[in-house]
């Protein structure tokens, strides 16, 4: 009988399974988002594409068994967190219910896959008090400037990483009197984050001279891509001795989380300026 890795080894009919019929549903699909959020949709529906391509399947002849060896393979051979399995996953099950909206499958394999359970609560710690300060100081002690800016904007504003890296001196204004930064998050939505007056510093360090063209800037000149800025931030971690596994952007956002709870959000360009939090005072 056939066992459950087996059939991980079994090719579907066609040996070069991106067909034109595939493509058309990627693009489909795809068109669905835009922005950023499409940038990384298609990066994760990306990683279950190239997980057929390995095994010689076909994405539109797959069934519920395979989508069930791709959990798998996510969680005992990748090791991803059970959020990212199920991000991941919920890509391709969302690309298969466009299939069938579309008539390109007359039902969608994902349809009854078990998920991984996801905490209500995220996991991820972010920084200390303490931490935080010794990861800001060395930032401003660093001879690149963009390196105080990109973490004063993830730390001080909450901003994704995405959102700072993606951040023009263009963006720069005022509103209401208060100095903001248009920000474009998720889905293409802008909001006008209100600068703290040490955050707006670090932004005008890092710009320098310069009118135009992105805030942030990598050793090239160019703009500082996600993963060139999470290998900062760990450099910067590791000069600071933060005794931390793997920091990576995120718990900085995590750390702005947990200082806001005590005031009223940033994000609102047209109230009142918001109190703000303890540590902007480290700066």
């Amino acid at each position: 009988m056939m066992t459950f890795t087996d059939l991980a080894s079994v090719p579907s009919h066609p040996s070069e399974p991106f067909t034109n019929r595939l493509r058309l549903a990627v693009a489909a699909y795809l068109a669905r988002f835009k922005g950023s959020s499409r940038q990384h949709t298609e990066s994760d529906l990306r990683c279950y594409l190239a997980w057929c391509a390995e095994r010689g399947l076909d994405p539109l002849a797959a069934q519920r068994p395979y989508l069930e060896l791709y959990i798998r393979w996510m969680q005992e051979i990748r090791r991803f967190r059970p959020s990212t399995v199920s991000r991941r996953f919920s890509v391709a099950a969302g690309f298969y219910r466009t299939c069938v909206l579309d008539g390109v499958l007359p039902h969608s394999p994902a349809e009854h896959v078990r998920r991984p359970a996801v905490p209500a609560e995220s996991p991820t710690l972010g920084f200390t008090h303490l931490q935080f300060e010794a990861l800001l100081t060395a930032a401003r002690e660093s001879a690149n400037p963009c390196d105080f800016a990109l973490v004063a904007m993830l730390g001080l504003l909450g901003l994704r990483i995405f959102e700072a890296t993606s951040a023009n001196i263009a963006d720069l204004g005022e509103e209401h009197g208060h100095r903001v930064l248009r920000v474009c998050g998720k889905g293409t939505k802008i909001v006008l984050v209100q600068l703290p007056p040490a955050v707006g510093r670090a932004i005008d360090r890092a710009a320098g001279l310069r009118d135009r063209g992105p805030i942030l800037l990598n050793t090239r000149g160019s703009r500082i891509g996600r993963h060139a800025a999470t290998r900062r931030l760990r450099h910067l971690a590791g000069t600071a001795g933060l005794q931390t596994a793997r920091a990576h952007p995120h718990m900085l956002r995590h750390t702005y989380d947990h200082a806001r709870r005590w005031r009223r959000p940033a994000r609102r360009a047209d109230r009142r300026p918001s109190r703000r939090p303890a540590h902007h005072d480290a700066i």
